[in-house]
């Protein structure tokens, strides 16, 4: 029997899961998902980039670059512009039907607000 100040043991569906919980929780901070579709026509400099990040701090987008090249979805190339690397254009491609999902659940949203009778 384990003491209660033990963390219970890891399941076998939580090691099946950990990738994708990895990738849901990068993905999920916030301005990672901007950074990378403002990067997915193609590389930009920071400052270029930080333009078209609106109100996010030149401060924050470093973090977040900074976090994106170590995850190895963005690479910092020799003029100093950043780009997706493989994995981060391959990215792209995976989040597409999470994308039309998204719209098609805004048009729905929009057809039908919640709770309006």
């Amino acid at each position: 029997m384990r003491s209660a100040s033990e963390p219970p043991a890891a399941s076998r569906a939580d090691a099946a899961a950990a990738p994708l919980l990895t990738a849901m929780d990068l993905l999920g901070q916030r301005w990672v998902l901007r950074v990378l579709w403002e990067l997915e026509p193609g590389p930009l400099g920071f400052l270029e980039l930080r333009r078209r990040m609106g109100n996010c701090s030149s401060s924050m987008l470093s973090v977040r670059l900074q976090r994106l090249q170590q995850a190895g979805l963005v690479v910092k190339q020799t003029d100093k512009s950043y780009e997706l690397t493989a994995a981060g254009k391959e990215l792209g491609v995976a989040l597409e039907p999470v994308w039309a999902w998204s719209n098609r659940w805004a048009r729905a949203l929009a057809a039908d607000p919640v709770g309006e009778e």
